[in-house]
């Protein structure tokens, strides 16, 4: 029996490919090379994870140490998270294939309410001590870790499927001979 389903063979195309502007997808803002976003989102995944252990472990031990560990966890966190989205923002704004990307404003979105959670859960902290943890705190801390795996997932995505920031080697010219790359210059 013949299949009547002609979706499988449709090609889709995408008009802002075509746009050279779409392709620029190279840092902005970087050091040396690497992009300064890329370099400090690391800190504020760790201070949200570290914000949840230490959310976990002051309920199960009643311990204030973790209630001024995560204290610190949530400043921390919402500190470098400001100093990030200040790099990506501005990659957002001065990249003009990032623009173009649906991952790019989903990544920022999930970004700005992850920063919104720390913020709040900070200010908790900062105004109500331990007594902010249970069940607040604990509650924005679990949002947090889940707002920074969305958002994970969307910067994933522009890094390894978009390839944004990401330097590649330069095409070589094919009217020119291949260079000999293993070092060896006898013939």
């Amino acid at each position: 029996m013949a299949s009547t389903d002609t979706r499988k063979d449709e090609v889709f195309h995408n008009p802002s490919a075509a746009d050279p502007a779409y392709h620029d997808l190279d840092s902005r803002i970087a050091l040396a090379g690497h992009p300064i976003h890329a370099m400090l989102v690391a800190f504020p995944i760790a201070g949200t994870f570290a914000l949840a252990f230490c959310d976990v472990a002051f309920w199960w031990t009643g311990d204030l140490f973790w209630a001024r560990a995560a204290l610190w966890a949530s400043g921390g966190g919402f500190a470098m998270g400001c100093l990030a989205a200040l790099a990506g923002a501005a990659e957002l704004l001065l990249v003009p294939g990032v623009r173009r990307r649906a991952a790019a404003w989903s990544h920022a979105v999930a970004a700005m309410v992850l920063l919104g959670v720390m913020a709040a859960s900070w200010s908790l902290r900062l105004q109500q001590g331990a007594d902010a943890i249970l069940p607040w705190g604990l509650i924005l801390s679990w949002m947090a870790l889940g707002l920074v795996g969305i958002a994970g997932w969307h910067g994933g995505k522009l890094v390894f499927e978009h390839q944004v920031g990401v330097s590649l080697p330069e095409e070589e010219d094919p009217a020119l001979p291949p260079s000999d790359t293993s070092g060896n210059s006898a013939p």
